[in-house]
C-alpha cells in the first residue's frame, strides 16, 4: 500500500475540495488532519508521500501552537526535499518557516475573487513540465500575503496588489497564494459565510465570484490537472 497524503484543514467543516478529488482519482489515500481541532501532527513525512497545507481563517503570525507546529513541520519538509503544497495560509506558513515576515497590505487592501496572474521567466520555463500554461486568472481569498521572498525561494508567479503569487522551494515545494482547489460549491458558502469580506478594499462583489467561475476555471482546472501530475507523481 502506497504512503498516504498528509492534508491539512484549519476548520471543521473544512474539505480538501478539487485538490483532494484529484488526488483521489490518481489513487493516493489522504491522512487528513485539522490541527486547530485537536489533531496531532506528524514529526515528520517520512510515513506520507506528500504534503498539503490548506488555507484558512488564522493568520501565520497567530501565536496558538497549532501555527507554530505546522510551520515547523513545513520548513523540516522543504528541507527535508519532500514533496509540499502550501495554499494561502499554508504557503505563508512556508514564507515564515524560512524567516520571512507576512503582513497585511500596506494600503489595506484585500484579494477575494478572481484576480490576474502572470508566470515569472522562471515559472515560464516550468509550462512544458507543469502540462498546461498557468491560468491569466485566479481565485484569491485573502487579506494578508505581502512578502519578499526569502533566500531559497524561486518565484514563479505573480500579481498585481500582491507580488507573490507563486514560488518554489527545491524541486518539490510549492507555495501558491491562490486557490486552484475551490469548487463551485465551496466558493457559494465561502460568498455566504464570510460576505463582510467582500467589502474590504480591492474585494469583488459576490455576482463577480460567481460569474468568474464560468470563464476563468476551464484554465484553472487544466492548470491544475497537469500540476499535480507533476507535482504529486504516482502513488509508490
Amino acid at each position: 500500500m502506497s504512503d498516504p497524503i498528509l492534508i491539512v484543514l484549519h476548520q471543521e467543516h473544512s474539505t480538501p475540495g478539487r485538490v483532494g478529488r484529484l488526488l483521489r482519482e490518481r489513487g493516493f489515500k489522504l491522512d487528513i488532519r485539522r490541527p486547530p481541532c485537536g489533531d496531532a501532527l506528524p514529526k515528520d513525512l517520512r510515513d506520507h508521500h506528500a504534503m498539503v497545507v490548506f488555507g484558512g481563517p488564522q493568520s501565520a503570525n497567530d501565536p496558538e501552537e497549532h501555527i507554530k507546529a505546522e510551520t515547523d513541520l513545513l520548513g523540516r519538509a522543504c528541507a527535508d526535499g519532500a514533496r509540499v503544497l502550501g495554499l494561502c495560509l499554508g504557503a505563508q506558513m512556508m514564507i515564515r518557516a524560512y524567516g520571512g515576515s507576512v503582513s497585511t497590505h500596506p494600503e489595506g487592501r484585500a484579494e477575494i475573487g478572481y484576480y490576474p496572474l502572470r508566470a515569472t521567466a522562471h515559472g515560464e520555463k516550468l509550462i512544458e513540465n507543469l502540462g498546461a500554461p498557468w491560468p491569466s486568472t485566479v481565485y484569491q481569498w485573502h487579506r494578508e500575503g505581502w512578502f519578499d521572498l526569502p533566500k531559497g525561494c524561486e518565484p514563479l508567479a505573480e500579481g498585481e496588489d500582491f507580488r507573490h503569487q507563486a514560488f518554489r522551494i527545491g524541486e518539490t515545494a510549492w507555495g501558491l497564494q491562490f486557490h486552484p482547489e475551490v469548487t463551485y460549491a465551496m466558493m457559494c458558502r465561502w460568498t455566504v459565510r464570510a460576505h463582510e469580506r467582500m467589502a474590504m478594499p480591492g474585494a469583488q462583489p459576490r455576482h463577480a465570484h460567481l460569474s468568474g467561475w464560468f470563464e476563468h476555471d476551464p484554465a484553472v482546472r487544466r492548470w491544475l490537472d497537469g500540476f499535480l501530475d507533476h507535482w504529486a507523481g504516482t502513488p509508490a
